[in-house]
């Protein structure tokens, strides 16, 4: 079984993607601190408890298992924690890739799919958003994501590392198994949050915002599957490792949905009320999100087969009840 190395591999995309490698005959290495991730999350592979920022934690993993590619999840990844500590965003996301970076140099891995987010565009011209749009990220969290994208294109110049970065709109739903759920915390999602709100086992939702110029007044996000993510991740792996061109590459549905039909179908698919609290705008939240998918449906003939919304709600409700 040709080895993978996972950073972040006991996080939520990141187990859900080792899931993914094994049933496609790889063997998913899952390489985390553990203070974000889950070690019972690690169920398909081999795991490494390291950390990105300690180089001879890399070696081990890479003189151990000795592999060629590299999918890349670890990082730091909330907006609002990126605004109050920009240094620990910068020092993990930024300097984290590059010590990963330089571990493939030496060891010979020549491959990296990287974890990247539709918080490099910023507050988008024009919806949908294509990959050619600008990048004007407003949070430490999306510039060290976009500085990442930019390390990586000069680093695959000097060393011919082949190089797919993918950019997430809303990731959310849940193994439909039952085996990978997710966890977060503090969980800041807004499906997790507004069925937690539905079960009593957490607050009322806190909708911001009320007045955005949409159908509804609330904002509207793409949101796609975990398990459509994990199935684009080993697709985007096969392209570049059969030696076709880097990737760039929105992943999401090219649909966007309200946080007020989110709570709809929480509610028909739950049969509990949504408690809601309504409160000002967030500053910087733009009022719509939405992925142009056409460059991923070509290059990948990526098509997501979970990302319907019921069966968002669906997956999302078993794994936290």
């Amino acid at each position: 079984m040709e080895p993978i190395l996972v950073t972040g591999g006991a996080g939520f995309i990141g187990a859900h993607t080792c899931k993914a490698l094994a049933a496609h005959g790889l063997q998913p290495i899952a390489f985390d601190n553990l203070s974000r991730g889950h070690r019972d999350m690690v169920q398909w592979g081999p795991f490494v408890k390291g950390d990105i920022l300690q180089p001879a934690d890399l070696d081990l993993a890479f003189k151990r298992y000795q592999p060629k590619s590299v999918i890349y999840f670890a990082a730091l990844a909330y907006v609002g924690e990126s605004v109050a500590q920009p240094l620990a965003y910068y020092q993990n996301n930024v300097a984290g890739l590059i010590n990963v970076l330089d571990a493939m140099v030496r060891h010979g891995a020549d491959t990296i799919v990287f974890s990247s987010s539709c918080t490099v565009y910023g507050i988008p011209d024009t919806l949908p958003i294509p990959e050619t749009a600008p990048q004007r990220p407003i949070s430490p969290y999306g510039r060290s994501k976009l500085m990442c994208e930019q390390i990586l294109v000069h680093v695959a110049a000097a060393h011919g590392l082949r190089v797919a970065v993918l950019r997430y709109f809303n990731a959310c739903g849940a193994d439909s198994d039952g085996e990978v759920s997710e966890r977060h915390d503090p969980e800041t999602h807004l499906i997790p949050l507004a069925i937690d709100a539905a079960s009593g086992r957490g607050p009322p939702l806190q909708v911001f915002g009320a007045d955005y110029p949409t159908t509804d007044g609330t904002c509207e996000r793409d949101f796609i599957h975990v398990s459509d993510l994990s199935a684009a991740h080993i697709a985007a792996l096969r392209h570049i490792s059969n030696g076709a061109e880097g990737l760039t590459l929105n992943l999401g549905t090219g649909r966007a949905y309200s946080i007020l039909e989110i709570v709809s179908a929480i509610e028909r698919v739950t049969g509990r009320q949504v408690p809601i609290i309504h409160a000002a705008r967030r500053p910087g939240d733009p009022a719509a999100l939405v992925a142009d998918v056409s460059r991923a449906q070509r290059l990948l003939e990526f098509r997501p087969k979970y990302s319907e919304l019921e069966t968002i709600v669906e997956t999302t409700w078993r794994s936290r009840t």
